[in-house]
Protein backbone atom coordinates (compact mmCIF):
# COMPACT_ATOMS: atom_id res chain seq x y z
CA UNK A 1 0.00 0.00 0.00
CA UNK A 2 1.17 3.38 -0.75
CA UNK A 3 0.68 6.68 0.86
CA UNK A 4 2.69 10.33 -0.28
CA UNK A 5 5.46 8.30 -2.27
CA UNK A 6 6.82 9.17 -5.79
CA UNK A 7 6.76 5.45 -6.37
CA UNK A 8 4.60 3.77 -8.99
CA UNK A 9 2.55 0.85 -8.32
CA UNK A 10 1.58 -1.55 -10.77
CA UNK A 11 -1.46 -3.78 -9.22
CA UNK A 12 -1.06 -6.60 -11.10
CA UNK A 13 2.67 -6.71 -10.06
CA UNK A 14 1.49 -5.79 -6.26
CA UNK A 15 -1.45 -8.43 -6.25
CA UNK A 16 1.46 -11.31 -7.26
CA UNK A 17 3.97 -10.44 -5.39
CA UNK A 18 2.89 -8.82 -2.11
CA UNK A 19 -0.47 -9.95 -1.70
CA UNK A 20 0.89 -10.76 2.07
CA UNK A 21 0.76 -7.05 2.98
CA UNK A 22 -2.63 -6.43 2.94
CA UNK A 23 -3.25 -10.50 4.47
CA UNK A 24 -1.12 -9.61 7.42
CA UNK A 25 -2.80 -6.50 8.56
CA UNK A 26 -5.35 -8.32 10.45
CA UNK A 27 -3.48 -7.71 13.53
CA UNK A 28 -3.94 -3.85 13.25
CA UNK A 29 -7.33 -4.41 12.24
CA UNK A 30 -8.11 -6.10 14.99
CA UNK A 31 -7.04 -3.23 17.23
CA UNK A 32 -8.29 -0.67 15.19
CA UNK A 33 -12.15 -2.86 16.67
CA UNK A 34 -14.06 -1.13 14.08
CA UNK A 35 -18.10 -0.88 14.54
CA UNK A 36 -20.76 -0.70 12.08
CA UNK A 37 -21.57 3.12 11.56
CA UNK A 38 -18.18 4.56 12.15
CA UNK A 39 -17.05 6.80 9.98
CA UNK A 40 -13.23 5.77 8.81
CA UNK A 41 -10.60 7.10 6.93
CA UNK A 42 -8.03 4.50 5.65
CA UNK A 43 -4.61 6.53 4.94
CA UNK A 44 -2.68 4.70 1.72
CA UNK A 45 -5.25 2.56 1.06
CA UNK A 46 -3.31 1.01 -1.76
CA UNK A 47 -5.80 -1.36 -3.87
CA UNK A 48 -8.66 -1.46 -1.57
CA UNK A 49 -7.87 -5.50 -0.38
CA UNK A 50 -7.68 -4.69 3.35
CA UNK A 51 -9.88 -1.52 3.13
CA UNK A 52 -12.50 -3.55 1.95
CA UNK A 53 -12.91 -5.31 5.52
CA UNK A 54 -13.61 -2.70 7.07
CA UNK A 55 -16.73 -1.44 4.49
CA UNK A 56 -17.58 -5.23 5.09
CA UNK A 57 -17.67 -4.65 8.81
CA UNK A 58 -20.29 -2.14 8.31
CA UNK A 59 -17.92 1.26 8.65
CA UNK A 60 -18.30 4.35 6.13
CA UNK A 61 -14.81 4.25 4.83
CA UNK A 62 -12.90 6.64 2.87
CA UNK A 63 -9.61 5.63 0.99
CA UNK A 64 -7.09 8.01 0.08
CA UNK A 65 -3.70 7.02 -1.98
CA UNK A 66 -1.83 9.10 -4.16
CA UNK A 67 -0.98 6.61 -6.68
CA UNK A 68 -3.74 6.67 -10.08
CA UNK A 69 -3.36 3.02 -11.14
CA UNK A 70 -4.11 1.66 -7.11
CA UNK A 71 -6.94 4.33 -6.95
CA UNK A 72 -8.45 2.20 -10.05
CA UNK A 73 -7.90 -0.76 -8.85
CA UNK A 74 -9.45 -0.09 -5.44
CA UNK A 75 -12.53 1.76 -7.03
CA UNK A 76 -13.08 -1.05 -8.82
CA UNK A 77 -13.27 -2.65 -5.74
CA UNK A 78 -16.25 -0.43 -5.13
CA UNK A 79 -14.08 1.34 -2.50
CA UNK A 80 -14.47 5.51 -1.72
CA UNK A 81 -11.21 6.07 -2.99
CA UNK A 82 -10.03 9.15 -3.53
CA UNK A 83 -6.67 10.99 -4.71
CA UNK A 84 -4.72 12.70 -1.62
CA UNK A 85 -1.25 12.47 0.44
CA UNK A 86 -0.49 11.19 3.73
CA UNK A 87 1.20 14.99 4.16
CA UNK A 88 -1.47 17.00 2.82
CA UNK A 89 -4.91 15.55 4.41
CA UNK A 90 -7.92 17.40 3.90
CA UNK A 91 -10.51 16.85 6.22
CA UNK A 92 -11.52 18.35 9.26
CA UNK A 93 -13.60 16.60 12.25
CA UNK A 94 -14.74 14.25 10.32
CA UNK A 95 -13.70 10.65 11.39
CA UNK A 96 -14.52 8.29 14.35
CA UNK A 97 -10.85 6.71 13.67
CA UNK A 98 -8.07 7.03 11.09
CA UNK A 99 -6.55 3.51 9.79
CA UNK A 100 -3.28 2.70 7.95
CA UNK A 101 -1.51 -0.09 6.92
CA UNK A 102 2.25 -0.55 5.10
CA UNK A 103 1.76 2.98 4.09
CA UNK A 104 3.77 5.53 7.13
CA UNK A 105 7.43 4.13 6.15
CA UNK A 106 6.95 5.20 2.27
CA UNK A 107 5.71 8.76 3.61
CA UNK A 108 8.39 9.95 6.40
CA UNK A 109 7.66 13.65 7.84
CA UNK A 110 5.45 12.02 10.71
CA UNK A 111 5.16 14.83 12.40
CA UNK A 112 2.89 16.57 9.61
CA UNK A 113 1.02 13.25 9.28
CA UNK A 114 0.14 13.17 12.33
CA UNK A 115 -1.30 16.92 12.28
CA UNK A 116 -3.22 16.02 9.19
CA UNK A 117 -4.23 12.94 11.18
CA UNK A 118 -5.44 14.81 13.97
CA UNK A 119 -7.21 17.35 11.91
CA UNK A 120 -9.54 14.56 10.75
CA UNK A 121 -10.15 13.04 13.68
CA UNK A 122 -13.26 13.82 16.03
CA UNK A 123 -13.12 14.88 19.11
CA UNK A 124 -11.67 11.15 21.37
CA UNK A 125 -11.06 9.62 17.58
CA UNK A 126 -8.31 6.65 17.35
CA UNK A 127 -5.74 6.69 15.21
CA UNK A 128 -4.28 2.87 14.47
CA UNK A 129 -2.39 1.13 12.31
CA UNK A 130 1.04 -1.05 11.36
CA UNK A 131 4.23 0.07 9.35
CA UNK A 132 7.69 -0.68 8.79
CA UNK A 133 9.30 -0.24 12.23
CA UNK A 134 13.12 0.14 13.41
CA UNK A 135 15.33 -2.39 11.58
CA UNK A 136 12.62 -3.92 8.98
CA UNK A 137 14.11 -5.65 6.12
CA UNK A 138 17.37 -4.72 7.29
CA UNK A 139 19.51 -7.48 5.18
CA UNK A 140 17.66 -6.95 2.53
CA UNK A 141 18.33 -3.17 2.68
CA UNK A 142 21.79 -3.97 3.26
CA UNK A 143 22.90 -6.05 0.97
CA UNK A 144 20.82 -4.10 -2.19
CA UNK A 145 23.15 -0.97 -0.94
CA UNK A 146 26.42 -3.46 -1.38
CA UNK A 147 25.32 -4.73 -4.90
CA UNK A 148 24.51 -0.79 -5.91
CA UNK A 149 27.97 0.29 -4.37
CA UNK A 150 29.61 -2.36 -5.98
CA UNK A 151 28.42 -1.24 -9.89
CA UNK A 152 28.86 2.23 -8.86
CA UNK A 153 25.71 3.53 -8.05
CA UNK A 154 24.29 5.37 -4.61
CA UNK A 155 23.22 3.29 -2.88
CA UNK A 156 22.90 4.72 0.24
CA UNK A 157 21.02 7.64 -1.13
CA UNK A 158 18.34 5.30 -2.44
CA UNK A 159 16.69 4.38 0.81
CA UNK A 160 14.42 7.09 2.10
CA UNK A 161 12.26 5.02 3.79
CA UNK A 162 10.92 5.85 7.66
CA UNK A 163 11.70 3.02 10.25
CA UNK A 164 11.54 4.41 13.98
CA UNK A 165 11.46 2.47 16.77
CA UNK A 166 8.63 2.46 19.27
CA UNK A 167 10.04 4.85 21.42
CA UNK A 168 10.77 7.74 18.80
CA UNK A 169 7.37 7.37 17.34
CA UNK A 170 5.09 7.28 20.55
CA UNK A 171 7.01 10.63 21.09
CA UNK A 172 5.77 11.55 17.80
CA UNK A 173 2.15 10.50 18.66
CA UNK A 174 2.39 12.50 21.71
CA UNK A 175 3.76 15.88 20.41
CA UNK A 176 0.96 15.47 17.70
CA UNK A 177 -2.06 15.52 20.87
CA UNK A 178 -2.77 11.70 20.93
CA UNK A 179 -2.96 9.51 24.02
CA UNK A 180 -0.86 6.62 23.42
CA UNK A 181 -2.42 3.03 23.95
CA UNK A 182 0.10 1.30 22.75
CA UNK A 183 2.74 1.21 20.52
CA UNK A 184 5.19 -1.92 19.88
CA UNK A 185 8.07 -3.26 17.96
CA UNK A 186 6.81 -6.75 16.20
CA UNK A 187 9.49 -9.17 14.14
CA UNK A 188 7.32 -10.82 11.56
CA UNK A 189 9.68 -12.68 9.64
CA UNK A 190 7.51 -12.62 6.60
CA UNK A 191 7.03 -16.19 4.16
CA UNK A 192 6.88 -14.35 0.38
CA UNK A 193 5.23 -16.19 -2.47
CA UNK A 194 6.82 -18.32 -5.26
CA UNK A 195 8.19 -15.22 -6.94
CA UNK A 196 10.62 -15.24 -4.05
CA UNK A 197 13.05 -12.14 -3.72
CA UNK A 198 13.22 -11.36 -7.23
CA UNK A 199 9.64 -10.42 -7.10
CA UNK A 200 10.34 -8.81 -4.17
CA UNK A 201 13.06 -6.59 -4.85
CA UNK A 202 10.84 -5.81 -8.46
CA UNK A 203 8.16 -4.48 -6.49
CA UNK A 204 9.34 -3.15 -3.48
CA UNK A 205 12.52 -1.64 -4.88
CA UNK A 206 12.38 -1.58 -8.64
CA UNK A 207 11.53 2.40 -8.47
CA UNK A 208 14.55 2.91 -6.32
CA UNK A 209 17.00 0.97 -8.44
CA UNK A 210 15.97 2.82 -11.26
CA UNK A 211 16.48 6.01 -9.34
CA UNK A 212 19.54 5.22 -8.02
CA UNK A 213 20.66 5.61 -12.09
CA UNK A 214 20.59 1.81 -12.92
CA UNK A 215 19.94 1.74 -16.49
CA UNK A 216 17.17 -0.17 -17.67
CA UNK A 217 19.60 -3.59 -19.46
CA UNK A 218 21.32 -3.88 -16.28
CA UNK A 219 18.22 -3.77 -13.71
CA UNK A 220 17.79 -7.34 -13.88
CA UNK A 221 21.67 -8.20 -12.88
CA UNK A 222 21.38 -6.19 -9.65
CA UNK A 223 18.66 -7.98 -8.66
CA UNK A 224 20.25 -11.25 -9.45
CA UNK A 225 22.70 -10.36 -7.43
CA UNK A 226 21.23 -9.16 -4.28
CA UNK A 227 19.03 -12.26 -4.59
CA UNK A 228 22.19 -14.15 -4.66
CA UNK A 229 23.97 -12.48 -1.95
CA UNK A 230 20.43 -12.76 0.45
CA UNK A 231 20.26 -15.99 -0.45
CA UNK A 232 22.38 -17.67 2.36
CA UNK A 233 20.53 -15.41 5.03
CA UNK A 234 16.77 -15.87 4.17
CA UNK A 235 16.15 -18.94 1.37
CA UNK A 236 16.16 -22.29 3.09
CA UNK A 237 17.52 -24.92 1.46
CA UNK A 238 14.00 -26.38 -0.07
CA UNK A 239 13.82 -22.70 -2.37
CA UNK A 240 11.47 -20.94 -0.03
CA UNK A 241 12.10 -17.23 1.05
CA UNK A 242 11.48 -15.55 3.98
CA UNK A 243 11.80 -11.40 4.51
CA UNK A 244 13.21 -10.20 7.31
CA UNK A 245 10.18 -7.50 8.35
CA UNK A 246 9.74 -6.04 11.64
CA UNK A 247 6.54 -3.65 12.43
CA UNK A 248 5.19 -0.76 14.49
CA UNK A 249 2.16 -1.55 15.86
CA UNK A 250 0.14 1.16 17.29
CA UNK A 251 -3.01 2.14 18.76
CA UNK A 252 -3.57 5.73 19.96
CA UNK A 253 -6.84 8.53 20.46
CA UNK A 254 -7.33 11.82 21.34
CA UNK A 255 -8.76 12.69 24.43
CA UNK A 256 -12.87 13.84 24.34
Amino acid sequence: MSSGTATSWDPALYAANAAFVPALGNAALALLAPQPGERILDLGCGDGVLTKKLVEAGCIVVGIDPDPAMLAAARAAGIDARAGDARTIDFTGEFDAVFTNAALHWVGKPDVVTAGVRRALKPGGRYVGEFGGHANIAAIRTALRAVLGAHGFGGGGLETSYYPSAEAFAEVLVRGGFVVDSCAIVPRPTPLPVTGMAGWLETFRGGFIAAAGVPADLHAAIIAETTALLAPQLQTAQGDWTADYVRLRFAAHLPE
